[in-house]
């Protein structure tokens, strides 16, 4: 059920309900936006947060992502006394002390039991005693809050350090803990600070400790090397052993901690101290955000429920089981199963000991890199007098338009939409199923969690030495691939990537002939794993790989990226791919950009990821649910898109410099496929050239995509020609090439926005699924009679054939009278095209550059003469972009089907049909639906050789006009 305003119809919050069971709920999350937006106080009050903790990498994603730090770090410029560690703590005391102070009454009413915030010492103390002492006792000396704690690594040198501070009367949250003997060691050294503090007069029940022990880690770096092992085990039984380790052993490590707390708490020593009123040192669980889209995203919270415990959860968990979590007493349930996990692992030889040892010292490495990252945003804002390292945005817009924008500004804010949004609350749309499809909120920080595996996997792909990788995909599992691939090319050390989304024979070959097969990582890339089209191609390229390298090696040449249980994944794992990444099945295909869908294949071609997604993730915190709307970069364009559509201003035309143009193909399925249903939505208008203002109506708005580090002067001018004659511009400076996560991030947003405001579900795709079941239906019929069904064209002459359905026929005879001629029937079909209308030319051929540039003349001299939007589209990759608005938004399209005369073919191993009939099918089914939702629609099937067809083609479209 949806959350937000429908929370009352909920008979509990799943969130105050931990509560019930013992469980204390921690925020592991701050910002100054949380604090001063009143979003912290309303946690507290209506979802009974009970604390919070903060890292370096929270306030680092915070100062480089927000303006939230802009003044206080401005105002520390004349102090050059201080370096960037010393303006970082400023900045973050304030904050600590801030959040204490918001917390206090939980920390008066719970009698010292919870209201209490985190704040780390420095992470390159770790391995010091001394210099944890030294700064520990600094900091809580400095934020002078009764309930706030120190966080002290729990390493070798960090214990000694907690023990003592302990015994000095200071509140510590201990943390990295992986391993059930250092977390003895870690609580024996509570009890033992405790018992010394006591011996000295000290008052025992005012101190409080938790034991941060980490989870979702140790699932990681278990089900890696179940992973692995299972490629080379070859006896059942213990294939099945593996198995039942995969998802289990971070639960079951957790459960066996929560028993030793247990008796540790529950001696004769114990005793004497709980006596004098001292508290436990509570397990605090960790890192309980979900990393592998195989589990539920909620799993580390539902299985770790019970007494004396805190979860301590970030934003998007938190989220996540206030939307759907189901609380039970769940962590003494089976402990003897737990019990067995364990034993299974050690049988097997899996050593948790270096497992754990290994994931402390990356854990301590991972601080520390973060906290180079947080001095080094605070240094350059502190010099730099701007905050964010976000792409910028502004916009001007007429009079009108502008007004309307304020109006639904205001809406949002007044109505807390943007909470809202991040709480998963559908009433923002439909209020039917769009709470299950927002997982892409918070995948970026997953994919920053998974930093190590994409390292490994590069340093895989590098070390085999593979030439070329070839995604095989459409739709959301290629564009951004294709994106990515476009603007950065081929990276040194890498194989080249290529991106295969097309059914045309001619493609297929062209791609096959780029690559050495023998040399070639291939990428099977589809979500549902029933798409047809990546279906076909690992059909077609297994069997020729086979032919190249053996049956017995095929496999180690493909990698499958697929949703978990899905039809790719049993054929994956029958056929021996060398990997199978899932994606997140809370995530659709458009919005899978930085799911693994996107980031596998960026990791494989050589991007820097880490980079990518750290950048990523300060347009995630510009647009977090605590930032004041007009400062929302995300949601502004959103309101800005979302407006203009309703007011007639549904063309979005997309600009972007020649570095980046490549960005406006992924953009255009976002857009078209996410908005345009029941008879509304915006069409996406990309890679047309731009002219003169006058060539443009009052149905347009202009989104231009600078890039700042190779912007266009040309562009620049003609930009600001369209400004100037008052036609709606938003403009966004994209610092570099390794920005486009900001924007994959920002136009997610912008777009589940817009789709709020006009009113339709944002996430499903109805009419995409209408192409897709009339391809299947013709692609039966050829499986069952070895033809498709026969068509009969209305006009034929010279290798060309005119197809369309009857009414549609019927209007253009009338329109023609006598004079039956192919420029004839263009004519009156162009004719159609009225005030606010578009045309779309969409063409079932190989795309390639040079028929891109005969087609691309038609759409310019249809643009400059009939002063409508054009949209140009390869099938079949439109059919999963495009075809939604074209279909199912407003019937204000014209559109020109283009078919060819196939000179090739090739066969699809195991099928009867091949890729020419499934193109064939395509475009029928596509035109079919079109037709059947009452589109002006004409089809061009050109008899003679493509090249003279299309130039015949676009000689006849100028004749016509």
């Amino acid at each position: 059920m949806a959350t937000g305003i429908l929370e009352t119809a909920k008979a509990t919050n799943p969130l105050k309900d931990l509560l019930k069971y013992g469980q204390s709920v921690w925020l592991d999350y701050i910002r100054r936006n949380l604090l001063t937006s009143g979003e912290l106080k309303r946690l507290i009050e209506e979802d009974g947060l009970r604390g919070m903790t903060s890292n370096p990498a929270i306030f680092e994603k915070a100062i480089a992502g927000s303006t939230d730090y802009t003044d206080i770090l401005q105002s520390l410029q004349s102090k050059t006394d201080l370096d960037a560690k010393a303006r970082y703590e400023i900045l973050a005391i304030r904050d600590i002390q801030d959040a204490a102070d918001f917390l206090r009454p939980v920390y008066d009413s719970s009698k010292r039991r919870d209201g209490y915030v985190s704040l780390e010492v420095s992470p390159y103390l770790a391995r010091d005693t001394q210099g944890t002492l030294e700064e520990a006792r600094r900091l809580w000396k400095t934020v002078n809050r009764e309930n706030v704690m120190i966080k002290v690594p729990g390493t070798a040198q960090g214990i000694p350090a907690f023990q003592q501070l302990i015994s000095e009367g200071i509140n510590i949250n201990v943390t990295l803990l992986f391993s059930q003997e250092v977390y003895k060691r870690v609580a024996e050294a509570y009890i033992t600070g405790l018992e010394q503090l006591a011996a000295s007069g000290g008052d025992v029940s005012r101190i409080a400790s938790v034991a941060s022990f980490f989870i979702s880690r140790i699932d990681n770096s278990v089900d890696a090397i179940v992973g692995e092992r299972l490629k080379t085990s070859k006896d059942p039984g213990e294939q099945e052993q593996l198995k039942s380790l995969l998802g289990k052993a971070a639960i079951a490590n957790g459960k066996q901690t929560y028993v030793r707390y247990q008796q540790i708490f529950s001696g004769g020593r114990w005793q004497a101290l709980a006596s004098k009123g001292a508290q436990t040192q509570r397990v605090l669980w960790a890192s309980t955000s979900t990393k592998n889209p195989k589990y539920r995203d909620v799993l580390y919270v539902e299985e770790l429920i019970g007494p004396d415990t805190v979860n301590t959860i970030p934003p998007a968990t938190l989220d996540a089981f206030r939307d759907h979590g189901r609380p039970r007493a769940s962590l003494t349930e089976d402990v003897e199963g737990a019990n067995r996990i364990m034993e299974t692992a050690a049988k097997l030889g899996i050593s948790m000991k270096e497992i754990t040892d290994n994931l402390t010292d990356d854990g301590v490495r991972l601080f520390a890199e973060a906290f180079d990252k947080l001095l080094e945003a605070v240094e350059k804002s502190s010099k730099s007098q701007l905050a964010p390292k976000v792409s910028k945005q502004s916009y001007k817009l007429p009079e009108a338009l502008s007004n309307a924008v304020k109006t639904n500004i205001d809406d949002w804010r007044a109505a807390g939409k943007v909470r809202r949004l991040w709480q998963r609350d559908a009433s923002l749309w439909t209020g039917t199923d769009e709470a299950n499809w927002l997982g892409w909120l918070g995948i970026a920080k997953k994919q920053i969690d998974n930093a190590d595996n994409l390292r490994r996997l590069a340093e895989e792909v590098k070390r085999e030495a593979f030439s070329d990788i070839l995604l095989l995909g459409m739709g959301g599992s290629s564009l951004c691939p294709e994106v990515l691939e476009k603007t950065f090319g081929r990276i040194a050390g890498f194989p080249r990537m290529h991106v295969l989304d097309s059914t045309d024979s001619a493609q297929v070959k062209a791609f096959e002939s780029q690559v050495n097969l023998a040399k070639t990582l291939f990428v099977v890339s589809s979500k549902s794993g029933t798409t047809l089209e990546p279906n076909i191609y690992k059909q077609y390229f297994f069997e020729r790989v086979k032919q190249v390298v053996g049956a017995e090696k095929a496999g180690s040449h493909f990698i499958a990226i697929t949703d978990p249980g899905s039809k790719l994944q049993q054929v994956a794992e029958a056929a021996g791919f060398r990997h199978i990444f899932y994606g997140d099945p809370n995530i659709g295909g458009r919005y899978s950009a930085l799911s693994n869908f996107g980031v596998v294949p960026a990791a494989l071609m050589g991007l820097d990821t880490t980079k990518l997604l750290d950048r990523t993730q300060e347009m995630v915190e510009a647009c977090a649910a605590s930032v004041p709307v007009q400062e929302n970069p995300g949601v502004i364009l959103g309101i800005i898109l979302g407006t203009a559509a309703k007011s007639g201003r549904d063309k979005v035309t997309m600009i972007a410099s020649p570095g980046i143009s490549d960005f406006g193909a992924w953009l255009e399925q976002l857009l078209a496929e996410s908005t345009g249903k029941h008879g509304h939505g915006v069409i996406p208008v990309d890679r047309e050239e731009l002219a003169s203002p006058d060539v443009y109506g009052n149905d347009r708005i202009f989104a231009y995509l600078r890039l700042d580090s190779a912007p266009d002067a040309a562009q620049d001018a003609k930009v600001a020609a369209l400004e100037q004659a008052g036609h709606p511009v938003v403009r966004i400076s994209v610092g570099d090439i390794y920005d486009l996560g900001q924007e994959f991030f920002r136009w997610e947003i912008a777009t589940a926005v817009a789709g709020s405001i006009i009113g339709i579900n944002a996430f499903n795709q109805p009419d995409v699924e209408a192409s897709k079941i009339a391809t299947r239906s013709l692609t039966a019929e050829y499986e069952k009679t070895g033809s498709l069904p026969p068509e009969k064209p209305f006009f034929e002459k010279d290798g060309v054939k005119l197809f369309t359905d009857p009414k549609n026929a019927d209007a253009l005879t009338k329109s023609v009278g006598g004079d039956k001629s192919l420029v004839s029937y263009l004519r009156a079909h162009l004719s159609r095209l009225g005030a606010g209308d578009y045309f779309a030319l969409l063409a079932f051929i190989q795309m390639n550059s040079e028929n891109e540039a005969s087609l691309q003349g038609i759409r310019h001299a249809l643009r400059n003469k009939k002063r409508a939007a054009t949209c140009l589209g390869f099938g079949p990759r439109f059919l999963h972009s495009t075809g939604q608005a074209y279909k199912g938004g407003p019937n204000s399209g014209v559109f020109l089907q283009v078919t060819c005369h196939d000179e090739v073919d090739l066969p699809v191993p195991g099928q009867k049909y091949t890729f020419g009939v499934v193109k064939a099918a395509q475009a029928r089914g596509d035109f079919q639906v079109l037709v059947e939702r009452g589109r002006r629609a004409l089809r061009v099937h050109l008899d003679k050789d493509l090249k003279s067809g299309l130039e015949m083609l676009k000689a006849a479209v100028r004749d016509a006009l």
